[in-house]
């Protein structure tokens, strides 16, 4: 992680860098014991009635559920396919949690083809959290396997369910699995009239209140409720839209989708299109095209599409939901321009107005500086692979 330190005034405590830097060792050092781990249960791995017996004697030993068991055989065996990742994981540059963030999209994969993805992401398996890897694996999976992405996409949606989870304390959850565009639509309607009943006084939370919405329109028995309209960004390549090629599509605050789902959503008839030009250098945007709007608002809802997400750390809302800042402030003479202008959720636009926090913008990209010192960049990502002399065409 790199260090910012160019302010003698506002360099953060040695101790507070030196216990970072501990901090940093030490999960190194988890990472690797956890690799260990997952190699030991691995080599005890069998298959048929001797699995079983060998699970639920692990699981005896160690106090584990039987499920973390199974997890941990299934990482072991399923690394033996990814030796980039695995070699990574030995060595503690990635720990467990992001190690499944490789194995699960990718055991869906025959042999060559996980080593292919494996192989594709490199050094990329370091510098992102989670959920950044899990993305960038998963845009591998569908590039080296559109079609069997297809077919795991519609038996996943077909498989759409509803689970109740009872907790303590008198509450219980439901947990549903559905196609992302409906529960994104589910979601943004709850949080939108919470919003609209907090600006009008409601005593509740933002949560209380979505949930209450959220209880209030299943329950309701009268009337007719229509779902009004909402807007879920789709990023999708014109010629995957005519079937030219396979390029993912890409659903804000979800992730990228197999071409065949994004062209299903996007000729659904209640689906509006929009004109996005992009640079075929560089695959970032230059242009949305509009017919109307003042500038202003086409500045920025020109920005949101842009960002897609929050530029936040490891933040990955929707920037429909977020809020458009100045890097510089206004009263300082910062410009309203697109320069100037980067999207961040309500937690990340609180962050920078907190002692020791710098948010900037560097060569274009959003910059954040910790008080303790650590830089986060948010390059953004293009909305296609650059157009080079060697590679002018789609890459599927």
């Amino acid at each position: 992680m790199d260090r910012h330190s160019s302010d003698p005034h506002t360099d953060p405590p040695e101790d507070a860098l030196t216990t970072l830097d501990a901090l940093e060792a030490n999960e190194r050092a988890i990472a690797r014991l956890e690799a260990r781990r997952v190699l030991l249960v691995a080599d005890l791995a069998h298959d048929g009635d001797e699995r079983v017996s060998l699970v639920t004697e692990i699981a005896g030993r160690l106090y584990w559920t039987r499920h973390r068991v199974e997890e941990a055989l299934a990482l072991g065996q399923h690394l033996t396919r990814l030796p980039n990742t695995l070699a990574a994981f030995r060595e503690g540059r990635i720990d467990q949690e992001k190690v499944k963030a490789v194995v699960e999209p990718t055991a869906v994969l025959t042999d060559h083809q996980a080593r292919e993805v494996d192989q594709r992401m490199g050094d990329k398996l370091e510098r992102k959290d989670r959920t950044s890897l899990r993305r960038s694996v998963r845009y591998q999976v569908l590039a080296v396997d559109p079609d069997g992405a297809a077919r795991r996409t519609r038996a996943r949606r077909a498989q759409r369910s509803l689970e109740l989870i009872h907790q303590d304390d008198g509450v219980s959850s439901l947990m549903a699995d559905l196609p992302t565009e409906v529960a994104t639509a589910i979601y943004a309607r709850c949080d939108r009239a919470a919003r609209r009943m907090r600006k009008e006084g409601d005593s509740r939370t933002l949560e209380q209140l979505r949930a209450d919405v959220f209880a209030d329109l299943a329950l309701r028995e009268q009337g007719e409720i229509r779902a009004p309209r909402t807007e879920v960004y789709l990023y999708f390549a014109a010629s995957s839209l005519l079937g030219l090629d396979e390029q993912p599509g890409y659903v804000a605050g979800h992730g990228h989708i197999p071409a065949a789902l994004a062209r299903e959503l996007a000729t659904h008839p209640d689906s509006v299109w929009r004109r996005l030009l992009t640079d075929p250098a560089t695959g970032h945007p230059t242009d949305l095209g509009r017919t109307r709007y003042r500038p202003p608002a086409a500045l920025d809802e020109f920005v949101r599409v842009r960002d897609r997400e929050c530029q936040g750390i490891g933040c990955h809302r929707p920037s429909q939901q977020c809020q458009n800042d100045h890097t510089t402030d206004w009263a300082q003479g910062g410009g309203t321009n697109e320069e100037e202008l980067v999207g961040y959720c309500e937690r990340d636009h609180h962050l920078k107005d907190l002692p020791g926090w710098k948010y900037e913008v560097i060569d274009g990209i959003p910059t954040i500086t910790t008080p303790h010192g650590d830089i986060h960049q948010s390059p953004r990502e293009p909305l296609h692979e650059p157009l080079t002399p060697d590679n002018d065409k789609p890459p599927f």
